[in-house]
Order: C-alpha cells, then sequence, then structure tokens
C-alpha cells in the first residue's frame, strides 16, 4: 500500500545497534501506525506534525515549485498547527509567559495632529499577549492582520486600543501590549533669522491592557544642548582673572520622557514638547544664521544645566500637568569633556518605579540625527 517498509529498513541501517534500539520489525510497526494516523484521521495528526509522513513514504518528493496548486479548505484542515498543538508538545518549563508576541513590524500609519491635520507615518510596532502555562504558543501573524483589519483609520489611543482589544480577544489572552515607534515632524522656527525646519522627535505609543485594566503611555524623547554650570563659572574666571579667553563645555544631550495619560482628554506631542521646551529650552536647532548660532551661545549662557538640574527641571513641568498621571525621564548628557557620559534617571508613581534596568538603556539614548 505504500513504501513504509522500505522506509523503515533505510532509516534502521543508519541507527546505532544497542539493547535499547528498536529492532526492524518494531520500527515498521511504530510507523504503520503513524501512516494510518495521517491516512484516517488527518486534522488530528496535523497537530501532531504527522502530515510530513505522508510524503516521506512516497519515496519521491518534487522539486518543481506547484504554480498551479491550491490549498482549498479539505487541504489547509491537513496542515499541521504546532503552536496550537496538545500541551505534550511544550519543551521545557511549563510556565506563563507574560509576553510573546512581535517587534519591529513595519508599515504606513496615519495619525492625528493636534492642529486637526492628518500625517502619515512608517511606524515600527511592537505587540505582544501572555500566554498559559498550558498552551503552546500563538499564532502571531494575527496581531499583524489586526492593523491590517483597521487599514485606512486614523490612529490614536483610542484606535491603538480597538487593534489591541481584537487581537486579545483572538489570541484568548488575558494581557495583551501594543506600542507604535515612529519619527513625528514639527515645524520650528530659529531664534532671531525666521528660518524654519522640521524638528524629527522619536514616539511612541504604548497601551496595555491587563485583564479589565488599561493604561496609556506616551514615550518621547527630547534632545538639547546642555551647558555646564561649572565650566562657565570656570571659564569666566579665566577672562576675568587672568584675560585668558576660554569656553565651557557643552554638549548635545538626550531626555526620554514617558508619561501615563490620565482621562480621555488628548495629551498631544505638539504639547508634551512644549512642557519640554519650557523646562529646557536649548533644544537643539534645525534651521540657523549666525544670528541665530549667536542666539544660541547665549541661550545656553543662560541656561547652564547638570543633569540632575535636567530631570528636575522636567519632573517640576511634568507634575502640574493634569492630563498626565505616573511619569519617568531618564536624561544622558554626551560630555564632551569626558569620555563617559553623565545620567540620571528620576519618576513619579508606581508605573515605573523599579529597583534595576536593562543595562543597555543609557546606549539607546544616543541621537546621531
Amino acid at each position: 500500500m505504500n513504501m513504509i517498509p522500505a522506509l523503515a529498513a533505510t532509516e534502521m541501517s543508519n541507527l546505532k545497534r544497542s539493547p535499547l534500539a528498536p529492532t526492524a520489525e518494531e520500527t515498521r510497526k511504530a510507523l504503520d501506525i503513524l501512516q494510518r494516523a495521517v491516512d484516517f484521521a488527518p486534522e488530528d495528526a496535523a497537530g501532531l506534525g504527522l502530515s510530513m509522513l505522508a510524503g516521506r513514504a512516497a519515496g519521491t518528493l518534487s522539486r518543481t515549485y506547484p504554480m498551479g496548486f491550491v490549498a482549498d479548505a479539505k487541504y489547509k484542515a491537513t496542515l499541521p498547527d504546532l503552536q496550537n498543538g496538545p500541551e505534550s508538545l511544550i519543551k521545557g518549563a511549563r510556565t506563563s509567559i507574560q509576553h510573546v508576541g512581535i517587534s519591529n513590524f513595519r508599515l504606513p500609519l496615519d495619525y492625528r495632529r493636534r492642529d486637526g491635520g492628518l500625517i502619515n507615518l512608517e511606524t515600527s510596532v511592537t505587540g505582544s499577549v501572555s500566554l498559559d502555562a498550558a498552551k503552546k504558543g500563538i499564532n502571531m501573524s494575527r496581531i499583524m492582520r489586526s492593523f491590517y483589519g483597521h487599514a485606512g483609520k486614523a490612529y490614536d489611543f483610542a484606535r491603538i486600543e480597538e487593534v489591541l482589544k481584537s487581537y486579545l480577544d483572538d489570541l484568548e489572552s488575558s494581557a495583551a501590549r501594543l506600542q507604535l515607534s515612529f519619527h513625528y515632524p514639527i515645524m520650528r522656527t530659529s531664534l532671531r533669522s525666521g528660518l524654519k525646519g522640521y524638528q524629527y522627535y522619536d514616539v511612541s505609543f504604548e497601551s496595555i491592557r491587563q485583564d479589565h485594566e488599561g493604561l496609556r503611555v506616551l514615550h518621547l524623547d527630547y534632545v538639547y544642548s546642555s551647558t555646564c554650570p561649572c565650566s562657565l563659572e570656570l571659564s569666566e574666571h579665566a577672562r576675568v582673572s587672568r584675560g585668558q579667553i576660554a569656553t565651557p563645555h557643552s554638549q548635545r544631550s538626550v531626555a526620554r520622557i514617558s508619561v501615563v495619560l490620565d482621562g480621555e482628554a488628548p495629551l498631544w506631542i505638539e504639547d508634551l514638547v512644549a512642557l519640554c521646551n519650557a523646562a529646557i529650552p536649548t533644544e537643539t536647532q534645525v534651521m540657523v544664521k549666525r544670528e541665530d548660532e549667536q542666539a544660541f551661545a547665549e541661550l545656553n549662557a543662560s541656561n547652564p544645566i547638570f543633569v540632575e538640574d535636567a530631570v528636575r527641571l522636567m519632573y517640576e513641568v511634568l507634575e502640574q500637568d493634569a492630563h498626565i498621571g505616573d511619569f519617568r525621564v531618564i536624561a544622558s548628557h554626551q560630555e564632551s569633556l569626558h569620555s563617559h557620559d553623565a545620567v540620571s534617571i528620576v519618576t513619579s508613581g508606581e508605573t515605573f518605579a523599579q529597583t534595576s534596568h536593562d543595562p543597555r538603556l543609557f546606549a539607546s539614548l544616543i541621537h546621531s540625527s
């Protein structure tokens, strides 16, 4: 009826003989049972990955791609689905997994702007769900398909939560997380010449759902110049006391702001940028002429800050905004004096409180453009 005996003989010839090795007759019987499972219960066999036996038993495999082959419903029912297989297929500890999903799935999405307009931006998606200890895995493509099911719609937190709910229900999980990351452009005006150019901000919308509880988090990287107060004073001392010209050191610096949004009223990206600019006005410039460069030097000299000052100034403005609940500020001053960086973290509330941090956290704050 098939090539099972020949297959068994071939495999047995390669089997190292030992007291525990099955005999040729035992192998033939085992393969015959497996073949009958494929022939008479393809749906059950597919979950155990046994469909491959049909091709192996035939003895020959085609090397030509079947252009005209159609996978109809009956054929698809025979396809193995190991991720949704029985608990017996689980490898490792039978433990629940807090998050399993996809990272850096990319597609263009429309976002709402504060002025009422829309902007289309390339977006990197990270989506994950919880997995019960008794489940083998998830079908990750369902997370991606959820986005295409909402194609053509503008994205804000309400829309993100619709997508989150759809794949959370589809994958039958109790917890899910969705994060959309993109570069958001805002037109900025130079200090004195009136030139304009786009400043791009690294932004992430993060939506988290645990049972029936939801959390909205807005992340933004704010890039600014920090002039060292100590270096400024020492430079002035050299000029006044010895007539020696000296320049204080300044450096490109980054503050990563993460805020939990309270209530349904939106906190626009433009609003969060304005808060950052109110706390630290020395944001890096896009377009400059000589008068702008001079103005920026004056602005830095008027606002010298250590990294400790930076996070406290941010804390001061964030805690006063009614749209913001818990928050975290991570700052990195990438020193021009030293070959290392000066860093600081401050948090408010329980959401971002933690003892250990990713060892690559501060390295991720370096902005090359």
